[in-house]
Formats: C-alpha cells, structure tokens, sequence
C-alpha cells in the first residue's frame, strides 16, 4: 500500500482501525508485515529457548536502526547465524565472522556480530545454570502491581525502560553479555510476552491477556 493511502492512527487512542475493521496498536504503520507481526507475535508470551536468543541478539543489532529494518532482514540473519541455535553459534570461528561481514543479507556491524557469538557462549552458561534460558528470562516479568493501571497512547509512547528491565540488564552485563542495556532488554521483554503494552483497544491486547493468564511459567 503506497504512503498516502495508509490508514492514519487516531491522535487520542493511538490506534489505527484497519480494513477488517480491527483497531490496532499505532506503531504497525499500516504495512503488511509490520501488521503480521503486531497480530501474530509481538507480546505473545514465548518460552522457547531458541527464540528468546534469536529475539534478544535481533534487538541488540536493532541498536541504532528500527526494528522494521531488522524485520526484514530475519530470515537473512537465521540464515547467518545458524537459525540462532546458540550452541551452533558459539563454535563461530573468524572465517564465520569475516563472511558475516559480507553478508547483504544482515546488518554487517562486527561488533554486533562478535556479541552475537560472546552472547551465545554466555547463554549456554545460562542454560547449564538455570536448566534453560526460559526459566532465567521468567524471572524478571514485573509484578503486575509495578505495571500501569492503563496502557493508554501516552504511557505507551514514554515506556522505553522498567526497573525488570534495568534488572536484567544489569545482570546479564554481569555475566559477560554484550549489546543488552536496558532499552534494548525492555524492547525484548514486550516483544516476549514478559510484559503486554499492547494498547488498549487493541486488538491483541485482552487474547495475550488471556493467554499470559494460563501460561506456565517456566523455572
């Protein structure tokens, strides 16, 4: 859909009703892909161990860019990093990094790239010590008394940081990770499900409401 003829949000809800008649968060612009994600994944809570340290290096190489960007660049980076099986990515060696380098289809930051491979290394410690990267993650979801009494547009748009967030990152600097501060921590703690800043009025809002509710923590 070109431009001018993506549907606007609303500037009171911050929601952009769609052509199925659904209302959603604002930050989805309106792009096809950018709404699949809203609707399917972002916020869900997940459990699973490979996508926690897929999501979690995604948005340490988001770090500066947007997340569109990343987005579609996903399937480039599981081709890269060995679908983020940690285990694989650990063994990285030089010649993994000098081809990432050339690698169009990824973001090509060497930094970025050599904490992917630390990150790795770091999260198969996690593993060994808490059973799995799940049970670690779950620990820092925020008490539902800590969170807003609404997720209304304007407490919305401000969230960028919690203390969890500010928590795990600490912790995880702590432990030898890289490219994890507490923006970037928060930013993966929505996209997992840790936490649910879907608007209100959003469609997906009250179905991961209901699913967060029946989830078994892990741990």
């Amino acid at each position: 859909m070109p431009n001018s003829e993506r549907r606007a949000h609303d500037e009171t809800t911050g929601l952009i009703l769609g052509a199925d008649g659904k209302a959603r968060c604002w930050w989805h612009q309106d792009l096809e892909d950018y709404r699949l994600y809203h609707d399917t994944e972002w916020g869900y809570p997940v459990t699973d161990d490979r996508r926690l340290f897929e999501k979690i290096c995604l948005e340490g190489f988001q770090s500066g860019l947007s997340w569109l960007t990343i987005l579609r660049k996903r399937d480039g980076f599981r081709a890269a990093f060995a679908n983020f099986e940690c285990e694989a990515v650990a063994e990285f060696s030089d010649k993994d990094i000098e081809r990432c380098l050339v690698d169009a289809g990824i973001v090509r930051h060497r930094k970025k790239i050599e904490s992917t491979i630390n990150n790795a290394k770091r999260a198969i410690e996690l593993k060994a010590e808490f059973g799995s990267l799940a049970a670690y993650f779950w620990r820092f979801e925020p008490d539902p008394a800590s969170r807003p009494d609404r997720m209304d547009f304007p407490t919305a748009r401000t969230l960028a940081t919690s203390p969890e967030s500010v928590a795990l990152s600490r912790d995880l600097k702590k432990r030898g990770w890289s490219f994890v501060g507490p923006t970037t921590v928060y930013a993966f703690m929505q996209a997992m499900g840790l936490v649910n800043d879907h608007l209100e009025g959003c469609c997906c809002r009250e179905p991961i409401e209901v699913e967060r509710s029946s989830l078994k923590r892990p741990g």
